[in-house]
């Protein structure tokens, strides 16, 4: 078979925000090549609806974002992460401010134009940057714009990063902990190809595919995770999966989410009978972090033996919701619901991963030359729950910062590389597709049961042994026949779902995105969980 090689001084795998804003940020000075797995705008940057999270307003401040989301993660965020990426938030979004996006504005009473800010559930403040209800969509246009007119970035659509190559894969020395590129698959030739690069730079997104019902997009299948922990990377705070509390409940509305700034701007949510029941269970009621939320809703419907609950922001002005929410607006009208006159149908649905490749504040890895950013990387800033608005802004802040890192070192080692071709010549095309279907529903299913909003050691247990029987199908599959892209995914989303279950069965207590009905009580120490890939052990590390 013929030997496909591509070359360039950095690879990102991923096209999202975290990814597109590196890669800009390297151009001018470097050749990059950017792998999008689907077309360039499939990705949840581009369905992100909020916003972005920074101090925009006089009354508000620095230290007042940082405290909040130290709250929303539940005592396990690394302070020096959040700090850090507070004080940067401003001048990243400048700098997405610079390339276009078109953040909504607003007149002042004494005639001026400022940035319209609205507030999401854990801010004290109106500290969210939107462009109306489709921010990520402005964000996400505006970078692909930006990418395909520079002349120093080549973007490999319709691309599966398949795994890293490193310096122990390629010779006898087991302690070369350098990646010098990747195996690809080619979806349109279904081809394995190699990418050789000084600079691998993972920003795959998250793995909330694992799960049955997911408002994240077909390719956030934990690529990135799988990749990173398979190549030697740590991870770390896996078993904190957000669950977005309001997925609109429709036939046909494939886990539409309804903004968490339909509550900021006074949405209730209500039970069947039309009662409120947040101010029940927190204080700050619909405002209340996300985890909060979903668990209030998810105990509502099985207490009812309701299919839904309902968000209702019908008490405000149509022109009001038409104007701030036109994208919802129009999806309900579609889909025949009258959002100014009725409410809306939600549950929750897998949503954000907390966790990932850990990191340092600069995006870098455990493995020499690899970077990971966004929400494939695990950075300390979100600790046990994300906070509305921060997953962006992470993105933002932590592409610049790695971009500033590899302009700074000077990466020289993959075009020496002498890397294999990839070897098909023991496997044969599969005729038994539908195996694969059916491991990949069952998993998304069982972990959806099991490790869901709410947990046991039972159900956790049940998960695990679950998929140590299906990596054993998988593994067998894998070395008999040629790759595909359910085959890809379903590999990586097996390694994830052990990590997640792993991270779980580790912590005994109840924090954050993480309940344990067997460990109902919250410890009044803990550290985040730290999985180290060597023997695989349950460690716990700052």
């Amino acid at each position: 078979m013929e030997k496909i090689e591509h070359q360039c001084q950095v690879l990102v795998i991923g096209a999202g925000a975290a990814g597109l804003t590196l890669a800009l940020r390297l151009a001018d000075q470097s050749d990059i090549i950017v792998l999008s797995k689907s077309n360039l705008s499939e990705g949840s940057t581009y369905y992100a609806q909020g916003g972005i999270a920074a101090v925009y307003d006089e009354n508000d401040s620095v230290e007042s974002h940082v405290q909040d989301t130290l709250i929303a993660g539940a005592g396990l965020c690394s302070e020096k992460a959040v700090r850090f990426t507070a004080e940067n938030a401003r001048a990243s979004l400048e700098t997405l401010i610079s390339y276009g996006v078109p953040f909504d504005k607003e007149t002042t009473p004494d005639g001026d134009e400022r940035f319209h800010l609205t507030r999401e559930g854990g801010h004290s403040h109106r500290r969210i940057l939107h462009a109306a209800d489709a921010t990520g969509k402005a964000v996400q246009n505006t970078l692909n714009n930006a990418t395909k007119q520079h002349a120093n970035i080549r973007v490999l659509e319709r691309y599966n990063a398949v795994d890293l190559i490193t310096g122990a894969k390629l010779g006898d020395n087991a302690s070369d902990k350098r990646v010098y590129g990747a195996y690809v698959w080619n979806r349109n030739t279904e081809q394995v190809e190699v990418i050789k690069a000084n600079v691998v730079v993972l920003a795959t997104g998250g793995a909330s595919k694992v799960y049955q019902y997911t408002s994240n997009p077909d390719v956030a299948s934990g690529d990135g995770i799988a990749m990173a922990w398979r190549a030697g990377c740590r991870v770390a705070n896996m078993e904190f999966n957000q669950f977005h509390p309001t997925s609109l409940f429709h036939a046909d509305a494939q886990n539409f989410l309804l903004t968490e700034a339909l509550r900021g701007e006074g949405a209730y949510l209500r039970r069947p009978d039309g009662s409120r029941f947040m101010p029940e269970y927190d204080e700050r009621a619909e405002l209340a972090p996300r985890d909060i939320v979903a668990r209030a809703i998810d105990k509502e419907m099985k207490r009812l033996g309701a299919d839904s609950m309902f968000l209702d922001i019908s008490h405000k002005d149509k022109a009001f919701i038409k104007k701030h929410f036109p994208t919802i607006y129009r999806r309900c009208r579609m889909l025949g619901i009258k959002m100014h006159e009725q409410p809306m149908p939600v549950v929750p649905a897998a949503h954000y991963t907390c966790g990932g490749v850990k990191t340092d504040l600069n995006g870098k890895t455990d493995l020499d030359n690899l970077y990971a950013v966004g929400e494939v990387a695990y950075t300390g800033l979100h600790g046990a729950n994300r906070m509305a608005s921060n997953s962006l802004l992470e993105c933002l802040v932590f592409a610049e910062s790695a971009a500033k890192h590899i302009q700074k070192h000077d990466y020289h080692q993959a075009e020496s590389a002498v890397i294999p071709v990839w070897d098909e010549s023991k496997v044969s095309d599969s005729d038994e597709a539908v195996i694969i279907q059916h491991n990949w529903h069952e998993l998304r299913l069982f972990m959806w049961d099991y490790v869901g909003i709410v947990r046991t050691n039972k159900r956790l247990e049940r998960a695990m042994r679950r998929i140590e029987l299906l990596q054993q199908e998988v593994q067998e599959y894998y070395s008999h026949f040629r790759v595909s892209n359910n085959l890809l995914e379903l590999r990586n989303l097996l390694d994830v779902s052990e990590l997640i279950v792993r991270s779980a069965i580790s912590r005994k207590e109840s924090r954050g995105l993480h309940y344990n009905q067997d460990y109902p009580k919250t410890k009044s120490r803990s550290k985040p969980t730290v999985l180290t890939p060597d023997n695989c052990p349950i460690n716990f590390a700052d």
